[in-house]
């Protein structure tokens, strides 16, 4: 196992940063395309909306599970967490523009929505949350800023809840995919709970 972890982690070594923000990207202009030539259904200004917000969840949630990976398995992918983190941003803002351009159409219509509707209010605060993450996720800004960054860039996790909630309040009925991104969310937090550390301690005295 230890030689497996060993491979994969040179693997990633070898990966450039720059392919990770590539491929990541891809799927934007493609999934735009699909809903200008009908591969997105009936409705392609919704189902558009709908696949940038959970590609910006799913990115959230990968983001948050690199620590814990690498606290667990061994397997070493910090390399790639900013460009993780900046494509959710680039997610979180598609959903947003199409929300705001394609779908509501009217500035006052949007901010009427966000502030009459809770899921919207709360997905935009997620949005709010992300802006500074993004906007500082880069090596003058962690210079900068010392250990202020660190501090700064635990708005991920209320992003990552307020994401959840707004997933789960926009969901219509029981549905069982907001509930297991929830959980994802909800899991990949508590891990990051003081006890944890202080298990891991008691564990490695023992």
């Amino acid at each position: 196992m230890a030689g497996l972890i060993d491979s994969l982690n040179g693997l990633a070594r070898r990966i450039p940063v720059w392919s990770v923000y590539l491929l990541l990207a891809l799927p934007i202009p493609w999934f735009f395309y699909q809903g200008l030539n009908g591969g997105l259904g009936r409705d392609p200004v919704k189902a558009l909306e709908h696949v940038y917000g959970l590609w910006a969840l799913r990115l959230l949630i990968v983001g948050l599970a690199i620590t814990p990976l690498r606290r667990t398995t061994g397997i070493n992918l910090l390399r790639f967490r900013r460009a993780v983190g900046v494509m959710t941003f680039v997610y979180a803002l598609a959903h947003l523009m199409v929300w705001a351009v394609l779908d509501v159409q009217a500035l006052s219509r949007v901010w009427a929505d966000v502030l009459k509707r809770p899921y919207i209010t709360i997905g935009m605060a997620g949005f709010l949350c992300l802006a500074p993450l993004a906007a500082t996720s880069n090596n003058w800004s962690l210079r900068k800023l010392g250990a202020r960054w660190r501090k700064l860039h635990r708005l991920t996790y209320v992003a990552a809840l307020l994401a959840g909630l707004h997933f789960l309040w926009l969901a219509k009925g029981f549905q069982l995919e907001p509930l297991v991104y929830a959980g994802l969310i909800l899991a990949l937090l508590i891990y990051r709970l003081p006890h944890r550390r202080i298990f891991r301690r008691f564990s490695q005295a023992g």
